[in-house]
C-alpha cells in the first residue's frame, strides 16, 4: 500500500482517543505536560486475537507500545500516519511482555530502540536496566508489574489530564478477574493494587478499550 493510501485509512476512533489524552486535539500540550496518548488500534481476545497498540508523544520521544498482532499492518500504520507520525519517526517501542500477540510487528519501526522488562535493545547493543523504574522519556516510565507473566511491565504516562497506564494486568475493563495465564494469583493481585494506587485516570488494557478504573475493576 502506498503512503498516500495509508493516509486515507480510517483513523480508529474510540471515546476520543484518536485526538489524544493530554492535548487539545491539535497537538498542543495542556497544563505544561507534554505527554500525549493515542490508541492506534483497540485489541480483542475471542475467536481471534489482536493487541491494543498505543502511540505516546512526549517532547522528542515518539513511543509505540505493544505493536503486536492485528488483522493487517495497515491497522497500525494507517492511524499512525494519520496522526502525523511516519514509522521512521518512532524513537522507542515498549513491549509489555514477550507473548507474540504483543511483539510481532516491532520491525515496522526501523529506527526505534526497544524496551522490555530488563533491557533496552538498539542495533546490536543490549543495555540492561538498573533495578527499579526505567524512564523512557521525561513523562513516561516503565514499572515492573508481574502477574500476566513474570516479565510484565506497565507503562506509566504523566499527562495534563492525569496518570495513564498501559498494562496487561487487565485484558479489558472486565479483567478477566482470573487471568488464565497467571501462575500466581497473589502476585497478579499485588501488581494490580500497586497500579491502582497510582490513581490512574485511564487504564489502557492489553486487549480492549481504555477505561476508568472504579470499584468494579477486578483486583
Amino acid at each position: 500500500m502506498s503512503r498516500e493510501g495509508l493516509r486515507r485509512q480510517l483513523v480508529h476512533r474510540s471515546r476520543g482517543w484518536d485526538r489524544g489524552i493530554g492535548s487539545d486535539g491539535r497537538g498542543r500540550s495542556l497544563g505544561g505536560v507534554t505527554a500525549r496518548v493515542n490508541v492506534l488500534h483497540t485489541g480483542y481476545a475471542d475467536d481471534r486475537v489482536a493487541s491494543t497498540v498505543t502511540l505516546i508523544r512526549d517532547g522528542e520521544a515518539v513511543i509505540v507500545v505493544d505493536p503486536g498482532m492485528v488483522a493487517d499492518r495497515s491497522s497500525i500504520l494507517g492511524p499512525l500516519v494519520a496522526a502525523g507520525v511516519e514509522p521512521e519517526d518512532v524513537t522507542d517501542v515498549v513491549i509489555s511482555h514477550h507473548h507474540p500477540d504483543h511483539t510481532v510487528n516491532i520491525a515496522l519501526f526501523p529506527n526505534a530502540r526497544v524496551h522490555d522488562f530488563m533491557a533496552t535493545y538498539e542495533g546490536d547493543v543490549w543495555t540492561d536496566h538498573d533495578e527499579g523504574d526505567f524512564a523512557v522519556s521525561e513523562s513516561v516510565r516503565l514499572v515492573a508489574t508481574p502477574g500476566h507473566t513474570d516479565e510484565d511491565v506497565t507503562t506509566v504516562v504523566e499527562t495534563a489530564d492525569g496518570v495513564v497506564v498501559l498494562t496487561h494486568l487487565w485484558w479489558s475493563a472486565e479483567g478477566p478477574a482470573e487471568d488464565p495465564f497467571a501462575t500466581d494469583r497473589d502476585v497478579l493481585r499485588t501488581s494490580r493494587q500497586s497500579v491502582l494506587a497510582l490513581k490512574p485516570v485511564t487504564v489502557i488494557p492489553g486487549h480492549g478499550e481504555p477505561f476508568s478504573p472504579d470499584d468494579s475493576t477486578p483486583v
